[in-house]
């Protein structure tokens, strides 16, 4: 993948798998370092499968024989100066607190970390695809912060309306946009 938001995507849609319906996506660059976390209440899983995440070859996925999302993402992290740690809990061993939190760190101005990429974008399709997810998406920069709370949106809009629809993507798309004018301004 060029860009890291395609990771993101990518990393994301494992917890919409796992049938996580909260998920807490952040970024945050301090200093040198960009840390990318996310946070779900999905399935979670054994200590062995997490053990197993980054070989290539393993895949809980039925529709192809390989998962390069965390091995990737781990090998561009290590690359970078960084690293990647995978902390789970498996709902039939913990029914009332599972779930996973991938954190990987990058070595933000390092020659091998690629490109930020369009995280707007990314932010609007996980919400198009999974509107009944409560995702929180948080990039915070020395310059600013972006906060993104589908909760709050469902508070708001109420349950008539879809965070899927044309127009609350387009609010969604146009607020993300107008924080990041804000932090390229700072």
């Amino acid at each position: 993948m060029e860009e890291f938001s395609l990771y993101v995507l990518d990393i994301t849609m494992n917890s919409v798998r796992a049938g996580a319906d909260k998920i807490g996506i952040s970024l945050t660059e301090e200093g040198e370092t960009l840390t990318f976390r996310v946070t779900d209440n999905g399935c979670g899983m054994s200590p062995e499968t997490v053990e197993r995440l980054s070989d290539p070859f393993f895949t809980t996925r039925k529709t192809r024989g390989v998962g390069l999302g965390v091995p990737f993402l781990k090998m561009l992290a290590e690359q970078t100066g960084g690293g990647l740690t995978i902390e789970s809990r498996e709902e039939r061993e913990h029914p009332d607190d599972h779930g996973t939190v991938l954190t990987a760190t990058f070595g933000l101005h390092h020659i091998d970390f690629i490109p930020l990429g369009d995280m707007t974008e990314t932010v609007v399709s996980l919400i198009q695809g999974n509107p009944e997810i409560d995702f929180t998406y948080d990039h915070i920069t020395p310059r600013g912060a972006v906060h993104l709370s589908c909760a709050e949106l469902k508070a708001i809009l109420g349950d008539d309306i879809s965070l899927a629809s044309f127009e609350v993507l387009e609010w969604i798309r146009g607020y993300l946009k107008e924080g990041y004018a804000e932090i390229e301004r700072n």
